[in-house]
């Protein structure tokens, strides 16, 4: 294979000039292709034909490299730029590995911003079995109405799992949701942010994920959301923050373990499970924190409350720290009115939770329904008196 060559494999990447000066950033590259067999080749975006300048658009060569790379399993390696463009379709068993240097203020590295307002997405993966997205910052430009940043597009679930794979990536400022994902099953979030979009920072429609380690911070409707059909969640360190409805939103879910997340600022709920047709059923809950939920809710709606459990089944809510409180610099409303809101509980246990401050009315609110083998002791705490 001569030099010359659009394909690289990582020997001469590591020898040759692809990264010029900055060749320090190909040791992070290589980190997301670690999972490639020595002999794959790895395929170099802009010798394939991208500008990424952030003012040509590089939709057909990309989208040419990436078809080019699936042929062998491979993947699309993305120097440090602003590659322009609209709609691109990811391909089953292919990787695209960009280097991630985006902080909280917008995105850096290697960057993919949206062209136009004519696309449903940016990166399309309803055929993505078994793809890695590592190290990559979308950016929605805020354009149009409804254009998500990764979007899994299904009217039925496919015969076999998902499997794919999201890594390090910032996806911000979508008009729509910050990632959509209908109908899929087997799949894992780590270590990426989901910010400032329109929509949900992540919309999900299925089961089996491992969602770890990531920031849904400052979108327009919930941080993470399953309006229908979902189970099988393990949701892990995730921070979730200053989202204008629910933090996390759960409607009919089954299987969840919520473990270690910090929950501020939502403005609604901290962490609603509602029910639909079917209750929420098998949630363990343990460990996070929830702060100064019910921002933006009517302070006499259930609402405005750290955790709303409404019809459960089965339930654990167990070592979790509450607090409420304002805007930091002590501006803004003081939130939350009610610590957890339950009705309708059966065989769920809610106990040792300290609620120090933990709401402004009540810190627990049972709003009836019939509750079955709940238990609900041994939570400490003390109203808050704003100061």
């Amino acid at each position: 294979m001569s030099d010359s060559s659009p394909f690289l494999n990582r020997r001469a990447l590591a020898k040759g000039t692809l990264l010029g000066a900055g060749s320090a950033f190909f040791s992070t590259a290589a980190l997301g292709a670690q999972t490639f067999a020595a002999g794959q080749n790895m395929l170099d975006a802009r010798r394939s034909g991208a500008a990424g300048d952030g003012k040509t658009d590089d939709t057909a060569a990309l989208q040419r490299a990436i078809d080019t790379a699936a042929k062998n399993s491979g993947a699309v390696f993305f120097p440090p730029g602003e590659y322009l463009t609209r709609e691109l379709h990811m391909r089953p068993g292919t990787a695209l590995i960009g280097i991630p240097a985006w902080n909280y203020s917008g995105p850096g590295g290697s960057v993919l911003r949206l062209a136009s307002d004519d696309s449903a997405c940016l990166l399309n993966l309803t055929d993505a079995r078994g793809a890695t997205i590592d190290g990559l910052g979308l950016d929605g430009h805020s354009l149009g109405r409804n254009i998500h940043g990764m979007f899994v597009n299904r009217t039925e679930y496919a015969k076999h799992e998902d499997a794919f794979r999201i890594e390090r990536c910032q996806i911000t400022r979508f008009s729509g949701d910050g990632l959509n994902l209908a109908r899929v099953w087997c799949f894992s979030i780590r270590h990426s942010m989901f910010a400032f979009n329109g929509g949900d920072g992540l919309n999900l429609r299925g089961w089996d994920g491992f969602i770890l380690d990531n920031w849904f911070s400052g979108n327009g409707r919930a941080g993470f959301a399953a309006r229908h059909e979902n189970a099988s969640i393990t949701f892990t360190a995730n921070r979730v923050e200053w989202n204008h409805e629910e933090n996390m939103l759960v409607t009919g879910g089954d299987g969840y373990q919520i473990t270690g997340n910090f929950f501020d600022r939502a403005g609604t709920c901290g962490l609603a499970l509602r029910r639909s047709n079917l209750p929420c059923r098998q949630f363990t809950i343990t460990g996070n924190f929830f702060k100064r939920s019910g921002k933006l809710a009517n302070p006499d709606s259930h609402d405005s409350s750290q955790i709303l459990l409404e019809g459960s089944h089965g339930v654990t809510c167990t070592g979790n720290n509450f607090e409420g409180g304002r805007d930091d610099g002590g501006h803004g409303v003081w939130s939350p009115s009610y610590g957890i809101v339950h009705g309708g509980l059966a065989d769920c246990v809610v106990t040792n939770n300290v609620l120090n401050e933990g709401s402004l009315r009540e810190l627990f609110l049972d709003v009836g329904g019939q509750s079955e083998n709940a238990v609900i002791h041994d939570n400490p705490g003390r109203l808050l008196t704003p100061r």
